[in-house]
C-alpha cells in the first residue's frame, strides 16, 4: 500500500511526493512492533538537482485488521495532501531568506553574499526567481542614503536527507525518536521528576542529534558512522526516560 504523486509548487517547482506503507517494523526506541508509513518529497524532481527536501515516519498500531486497514489507507491520502502545504511553506522560507541575501547584497556588494545567491538560484530556481519578483515589486522608491547594512539572518536549519536510503532511513528514525525523547521529558518535567543531570544529558543528546541531521558531510562513510552512534544513543536515552515514564505512571 502506498502513493507517489508529483505536484508542482505556487513557485513553479516539481515536486515528487512518496508514501510508503512499510508494514511492521520493530522500533528500537519503544520496543514495540509498528506499521510505519514513511513520506518523502524530492524536490526539482527528474532534474540531475534533484535532493531530497522532507522526509517523516508515521507510527500506527500494528493492527491486522480491515477497518485498521482502510484507516491507514485514508491516512495515506492525508499524508500526501499535508506534505503539500509543508512544502509550500518550507518555499515560503526559502523565499524570504533569498530576499534578505539580494538585499543585503544590493547594499555591500560582498562577494560571499554573492555566492549565496548564486548556489541558492543553482539549487532552487523557481523559488529564486519568485523571490526575486516579490523584491522588485517591493522594493520602495531609491533614498539618498542606504540603510546599514543588516546583520546576516541565521541560515535555516532544514534537515538534510541523504539519496542514500540507508543514511535516510537513519535520519528519519533520528528525528522521530529525538521527538519522541522530547514528549517523554516533557512528561517528567511537569511532575518534577527530571532530575537536573538528566535534562542536562537529553539536552546534550538532542543538540548532538540536531547537528547531525543538518550537516552536510560529503564523506559517506563519515557520514553514516557519525548517524549510527548519534542513533543509538539516543535510543538508549529513550527508553531510560521512557521507563521513567512508566513507573511514574504506576505510583
Amino acid at each position: 500500500m502506498g502513493l507517489n504523486h508529483n505536484h508542482s509548487s505556487r513557485s513553479g517547482t516539481s515536486y515528487h511526493v512518496q508514501v510508503e506503507d512499510r508494514g511492521p517494523v520493530f522500533d528500537d526506541a519503544t520496543e514495540e512492533w509498528v506499521r510505519r508509513v514513511n513520506v518523502i518529497a524530492y524536490a526539482n524532481y527528474g532534474e540531475p538537482s534533484a535532493r531530497i527536501v522532507y522526509g517523516k515516519d508515521h507510527d500506527f498500531p500494528d493492527v491486522r485488521t480491515h477497518e485498521h486497514n482502510r484507516a491507514v489507507a485514508q491516512r495515506i491520502q492525508d499524508l500526501a495532501g499535508e506534505v503539500r502545504q509543508v512544502l509550500e511553506e518550507k518555499e515560503a522560507r526559502q523565499v524570504g531568506r533569498i530576499k534578505q541575501l539580494l538585499e543585503r547584497y544590493y547594499r555591500s556588494r560582498d562577494e560571499r553574499l554573492k555566492r549565496e545567491i548564486e548556489e541558492a538560484n543553482a539549487l532552487f530556481p523557481f523559488v529564486f526567481a519568485r523571490a526575486f519578483q516579490e523584491l522588485k515589486a517591493e522594493r520602495p522608491a531609491p533614498v539618498e542614503a542606504p540603510p546599514p547594512v543588516e546583520a546576516p539572518p541565521p541560515e535555516p536549519e532544514e534537515t538534510v536527507y541523504p539519496l542514500d536510503a540507508a543514511q535516510r532511513e537513519i535520519v528519519l528514525e533520528i528525528e522521530r525518536v529525538a521527538e519522541e525523547l522530547r514528549r517523554d521529558l516533557a512528561v517528567l518535567k511537569a511532575r518534577g521528576a527530571a532530575d537536573d543531570i538528566l535534562q542536562a544529558t537529553c539536552a546534550k543528546l538532542l543538540a548532538r542529534a540536531k547537528d547531525s541531521l543538518t550537516r552536510r558531510d560529503t564523506s559517506s562513510e563519515f557520514a553514516t558512522r557519525y548517524l549510527d552512534m548519534t542513533r543509538n544513543s539516543l535510543v538508549t536515552a529513550c527508553r531510560q526516560v521512557r521507563a521513567r515514564v512508566i513507573r511514574l505512571g504506576k505510583e
